[in-house]
Order: C-alpha cells, then structure tokens, then sequence
C-alpha cells in the first residue's frame, strides 16, 4: 500500500487533484502557445514536435551546465525557433499552414530523438517545486503538493494573455489579424508580421511545456515522453473557445483525466490500468466530437481560421 493509500478513498480524490496539477503543466503552456498563434490567424499543428524537442533541449542544457533555468530558456528558444520557421514558410505564397506544421511536427520529433540520444542515461538537474503542501505533517500530501514552478508561470501567464488581448494595441492587432486581413492591412498593420510575431511567441511558450516534462514530472528525457500531449493540448484549444484563462481550466481537466490511474493504484485497484490510462486520449475524442457539432463548431474561432489559404 503506498503512503497515497493510507488515506483511503480521500486519497484517491487528492491523488487525482494532486496529478491534475503536477500533469497539467504541459497542456497548459502548449495550449497557451497555440491560443496566441490561432489569434492571429494561422494554425500550428507541430507543437508536438516543439514539446519533445523543448523537452530534450532542457534536460541537455541541464546536464551540460548543472541549471535547470538554463534548461527551460533553451526550451524556449527551441520552440522559438520552431515556430519562426513555421512563420517563414507560411509567409510564402500558396503555402498551406496545416501542411507545414505537420511537417515541423516530424522535424522537431526528428531532431529531438536524433540529438537527445546520449541524454537519455544521464541525470540532471531538476527544477526544485514549489512547497504547498507545508501545513501537513503527511508525507504523501506534501509530496502531492509539491507543484512545478512552470504551472504558476503558466498560470499567470494565461491572466496576463487574457487581458492583453483585451485591453492592449498588440491584442487588438492580433484580434484583427484573425479576425479580417483587410481590417489589419486598413490601420496599416503588416498581417505576416503579426502572425510571425505570434508564432514565434507561441512557439516560445509551447518549448517552455517540453521543460516541464523533462525538468520537474516525469523528470526525465526519453523518445516516449510527451505521449501525444502536444496533440491533445490543440484540442484544448477549440474546447476552451480560443480563451486563455479558459485554456487553464480545461488543462486541469486533461491533467486530473491522466491521474485517474495512478490514483487508483494508489489504493490498490489494478484491472483495466492501461484501459484507465486511456481516458485522456478518450477524453480528447469526445471534445472533438462535441466541439463539431452543429451550435458549437468554431464558436469563438477567428474567422481567418476558417478561410483556405
């Protein structure tokens, strides 16, 4: 029995509420990066490929130089990086953005595995969690809230999003870059430089998700980490409504739906584990499936997103 069991059938409810925080954090910063993207218009389906290779180049950085803020800033910039490729190609004409980002979702996945084979047995350093668990003398209450650094940051970042894209000059040139070309190119606004801004950006913060993975839960670098979570975060997307703060909630959904079966071996419920471990893909098909049908398909979505170019 672990030290989650001895609280019964509570401690499946805080293992579940403890997981939802510890494997959101990817989900979130993901769904944020394409949140901004999809705001100006253009779709990025490679973030897949961003988190492995945010993810990789954040474990080497940490290995290589003993920081692990080091690792999240190279993250960073590999998704960066990404995505300001993604921008170029896109920029040009004829060039169908779905197309190249299922491409860079090969490259990056590519690279990652490629370059990330000698970290795969070393150990670096972690990022060190943020205790919040401090009032209880219950070792596995503290250990479930120790939480990740990078989920306050995605945390105040969705806030901060939220009202940028409400109350600033670069929020309303975004908006309308989704919204209409011609509104944009009207106040003089250049549309490929909005989306490159945004893609890069969105590139930026999606890297910051792969750090996440390798730096703090699982804590680890290997070809099998991310488990389609740069995927699954896109649906987050549309079932949020293209909202940041909305995109928060929904990851701690996605994050709780993947804790359901470590929880429920923390009381020593072991049929249909891999079954169990399913819901989060299970649970993915079913916003997809309710986010098109007829009264909610593309409500929210800015209206270039619709358009074939």
């Amino acid at each position: 029995m672990t030290e989650a069991g001895e609280l019964g059938w509570w401690g499946v409810l805080f293992a579940i509420f403890a997981g939802a925080i510890r494997v959101s954090t990817p989900y979130l910063l993901v769904s944020l990066g394409e949140t901004i993207t999809e705001k100006s218009g253009r779709t990025n389906l490679g973030l897949e490929g961003t988190l492995v290779l945010g993810a990789m180049c954040a474990f080497a950085t940490s290995v290589i130089t003993g920081s692990p803020w080091l690792g999240v800033l190279a993250a960073g910039v590999a998704g960066a990086s990404l995505g300001l490729l993604h921008a170029l190609i896109c920029n040009l004409p004829r060039v169908n953005d779905i197309a190249v980002g299922i491409a860079l979702f090969l490259l990056g996945v590519g690279l990652a595995f490629y370059f990330g084979k000698p970290f795969i047995e070393p150990r670096a350093t972690m990022l060190t969690g943020i205790s919040l668990g401090f009032w209880s003398d219950h070792p596995a209450i503290r250990s479930g809230l120790e939480v990740n650094p990078l989920f306050f940051l995605g945390l105040l970042l969705a806030i901060f999003l939220q009202w940028s894209l409400i109350n600033t000059k670069w929020g309303l040139y975004l908006r309308m870059a989704g919204e209409s070309e011609d509104a944009a190119r009207a106040v003089g606004r250049s549309v490929q430089s909005v989306r490159t801004y945004a893609t890069v950006f969105g590139g930026f913060i999606s890297g910051l998700g792969g750090a996440s993975l390798s730096l703090f839960y699982p804590g680890n670098w290997n070809e099998g980490l991310s488990s389609g979570q740069g995927l699954m975060a896109i649906a987050l997307v549309i079932f949020a409504r293209w909202n940041p703060v909305r995109c928060f909630y929904a990851s701690l959904l996605f994050g709780g739906a993947s804790a359901i079966g470590p929880a429920l071996q923390s009381v020593g419920i072991n049929q249909g584990y891999y079954l169990i471990n399913a819901a989060p893909y299970v649970f993915t098909l079913g916003l997809l499936i309710y986010s098109s049908s007829a009264s909610y398909r593309l409500a929210g979505a800015p209206s270039e997103l619709s358009l074939s170019r």
